[in-house]
């Protein structure tokens, strides 16, 4: 039986502990208009937030002595879900296409290769040059070097040279964005 793959990106979450999980004796309370009521015992608090029938929130844990806020927290948890939601929707992903050649790549599919860099230049994606060297072609770098700046002069109209040719181990890269 297989294991099953978890997520290695995700950032720890933070888990707040509320009502009567506060295990501190005395807390700096903010009560729910948000006006600073300053240290006060955990059983005061603790009443007070029954009286407004809402919750008492440890929200910085760390402070001495720590930090707590009389509020609603299934809206407070909503509502941080729902903006992490929409800063992650914000985020915008940066698409970086390739197109591999060699030396040797006919005009015709070299052709072929930068219409569709064109394409994808225009849907504000990246694209990757990448001319591979087989065998003794890695003696003659400059046809790679050659090959990539005639594709960047046919492409200097709709896009900009992020990297220029530069040769790292048996491939020569070139990297162009779409000109803003």
């Amino acid at each position: 039986m297989r294991k099953r793959r978890t997520s290695t990106n995700r950032q720890p979450e933070i888990n707040y502990r509320i009502n009567r999980q506060i295990r501190a004796r005395e807390v700096r309370l903010i009560d729910q208009n948000g006006v600073n009521q300053g240290v006060v015992p955990i059983g005061k608090a603790l009443d007070m937030a029954e009286a407004a029938e809402l919750d008492l929130v440890e929200v910085a844990p760390n402070a001495d002595p720590p930090v707590c806020r009389i509020m609603d927290y299934g809206k407070f948890a909503y509502e941080k879900t729902k903006r992490e939601r929409e800063a992650r929707k914000q985020q915008k992903q940066i698409e970086i296409k390739t197109v591999k050649l060699t030396p040797r790549t006919s005009t015709f599919h070299r052709d072929i290769q930068v219409r569709k860099a064109r394409q994808w230049l225009t849907e504000g994606k990246k694209v990757k040059f990448m001319v591979r060297f087989k065998a003794r072609e890695i003696t003659y770098p400059e046809i790679g070097q050659q090959t990539l700046q005639e594709i960047a002069e046919e492409l200097s109209d709709i896009s900009v040279v992020e990297q220029e040719p530069k040769l790292e181990g048996w491939s020569m890269t070139l990297l162009l964005s779409p000109e803003v």
